[in-house]
């Protein structure tokens, strides 16, 4: 893609995005995540006047002072985007790609958010981190992360779901929104989606195709794996094949399912060919 038609999509997004978030996000965003009021600072020894709902009984227990925790109002907050950009991402068969889809649901999310003047970051992964944005206010930003998501080559077309989340742990410290983009074609990260989800208000966009569901009766044919590489023969004639397919498939969804609901993290099933406008705005009003 040349700079010149980097531009351009750029700015075709800008324009369809910003207005989503202006005119349909922008007030669904600031009451699903702002209003929260107070958020606690630090624990300090009690000073006469203080307000004894606040004491700290742990802290005033191990220490034999009265300790009081500290509060301070809620500003600002920062918003963290996730995007897998593994192989799978290029998967689609209607319309639009996966990571089409995945650009403008972050570009909207990232106007939104910046209407509120808060800070947006980026992560990109596949099962290593690719690429850190530290989070940061404003357009210009907000358009390096569309180019981002538009242009970036990944080194691997894998994913390691797990290792995000890790590294997220790592490297925010502060509670942050977190939207996590992919089509969740993964195990094994419920552990660190607990513990991150502990300290971060979670939500994972799961970003689908329906044909990626069950795999049609279509003969002998010859598949590429698009995380590894790998061609192989397919018998999908075979109904033994397909309900094996179907089997691993359900498998990786109700995953996702069960380890974003038993951590407390919110979950939003997007299939490609469907309105993610209307996906989105169901879940902040039904938070």
């Amino acid at each position: 893609m040349d700079t010149k038609e980097l531009l351009n999509k750029v700015r075709k997004i800008e324009i369809k995005t910003r207005r989503l978030s202006d005119h349909i996000f922008g007030g669904e965003y600031h009451s699903t995540f702002k209003g929260r009021g107070m958020t606690f600072s630090e624990v300090r020894q009690y000073q006469f006047g203080d307000d004894v709902r606040n004491i700290d009984w742990n802290v005033t227990a191990r220490t034999n002072l009265p300790h009081i925790k500290v509060f301070e109002e809620e500003r600002e907050l920062t918003m963290m985007l996730m995007a897998d950009v593994s192989g799978s991402k290029l998967f689609g068969t209607k319309n639009q790609f996966k990571d089409e889809i995945v650009t403008e649901i972050a570009a909207t999310l990232a106007f939104s958010a910046t209407q509120n003047n808060d800070k947006i970051g980026l992560i990109l992964f596949s099962d290593e981190i690719e690429l850190f944005i530290p989070p940061k206010k404003g357009r210009s930003h907000v358009l390096r992360i569309i180019r981002e998501l538009l242009e970036f080559q990944p080194k691997s077309k894998q994913t390691n779901v797990s290792e995000a989340l890790k590294f997220l742990s790592n490297v925010m410290k502060k509670k942050a929104i977190v939207f996590i983009l992919s089509d969740f074609v993964a195990d094994e990260y419920k552990h660190n989606l607990k513990i991150a989800a502990g300290r971060h208000d979670i939500t994972g966009i799961r970003i689908y195709d329906k044909h990626e569901a069950e795999i049609p009766n279509l003969g002998m044919v010859q598949m590429e794996d698009v995380e590894t590489g790998a061609l192989m023969l397919v018998n999908t004639g075979s109904k033994k094949t397909r309900l094996e397919y179907g089997k691993f498939y359900n498998e990786k969804v109700n995953y996702f399912k069960d380890s974003f609901a038993k951590s407390g993290a919110g979950a939003i099933d997007c299939r490609v060919d469907e309105s993610y406008v209307k996906k989105l705005l169901g879940y902040f009003k039904q938070r």
